[in-house]
């Protein structure tokens, strides 16, 4: 284990560019994991981390300890900071000062969908990308591919968002929507508060492509003319329509629960 003291250490100012910059983190091809949570998982799930950042006080955390025991038995990097310096890179409040840095991961993109996927065109709001993510993983869903206009998967706030399910999941990045959707022979379900075909009408048994939209505006026009249904989920009351990540949820599990039926 190393110790660092100094913010002019060059390996705390990568990690102070990657912990405030988007920009920084796809330049570089690395993301943080802030959290036992998120630590915890990717160890479980993927291994040893590129790197694993730890406040002194933290080490004494039980919970903690055992995390950087098991990076150090898979011959792991660890770095210890003192408590000021751990916290100028962390945006979780009240955590236990424990983070991993990873190399993000970027799957090969299919050049056509043959199992049940996820589609975001434009979805913007880091909290309702990484709510789809969780639900998409919790419903057996293992593919989602993002628009260029689609907030940044493996930023913090969607990592927070998703509790662990981009590592288990593969995250196609920068796709162009429209030509995947030509590429397919899988159904694709636009989902839209102006469709007449109910979500429940359609019969979900067979893999579709699920096609989720900007919180604005909706699917693209090229986009929605290219699905081959356009999905409204009927509700009551006077609200005009549901949340993006609320509607996204409603429909993975309405798939999951006609499979299995």
């Amino acid at each position: 284990m190393k110790t660092i003291s100094s913010r002019d250490n060059a390996f705390y100012k990568e990690l102070k560019a990657l912990a405030s910059s988007s920009q920084a983190r796809r330049k570089a091809g690395r993301t943080l994991l802030d959290g036992v949570h998120l630590c915890q998982s990717w160890l479980d799930l993927r291994g040893a981390p590129a790197h694993c950042v730890v406040s002194e006080e933290a080490l004494h955390n039980p919970e903690v300890g055992n995390i950087v025991a098991r990076v150090e038995q898979l011959r792991g990097h660890v770095t210890a900071l003192p408590e000021a310096l751990f916290g100028a890179l962390s945006q979780v409040e009240h955590g236990v000062n424990l983070m991993f840095l990873v190399e993000t991961p970027h799957p090969q993109a299919p050049q056509a969908m043959l199992v049940s996927a996820v589609l975001l065109d434009g979805v913007q709001d880091p909290g309702n990308a990484g709510s789809i993510l969780r639900s998409a993983a919790a419903a057996g869903i293992t593919q989602v591919f993002c628009s260029p206009g689609t907030a940044f998967c493996w930023s913090p706030k969607v990592l927070r968002a998703a509790m662990g399910a981009h590592f288990v999941l593969e995250i196609f990045e920068n796709v162009d929507l429209a030509e995947l959707v030509k590429a397919s022979d899988i159904a694709v379900l636009a989902m839209s508060g102006y469709a007449e075909q109910k979500l429940y009408d359609v019969d979900l048994r067979q893999p579709v492509a699920w096609l989720l939209g900007h919180e604005g505006q909706g699917v693209a026009d090229e986009l929605m003319a290219l699905a081959s249904h356009q999905v409204v989920i009927p509700h009551a009351g006077q609200v005009e329509s549901l949340n993006v990540a609320a509607a996204a949820a409603v429909c993975f599990f309405e798939q999951l629960r006609q499979q299995q039926a």
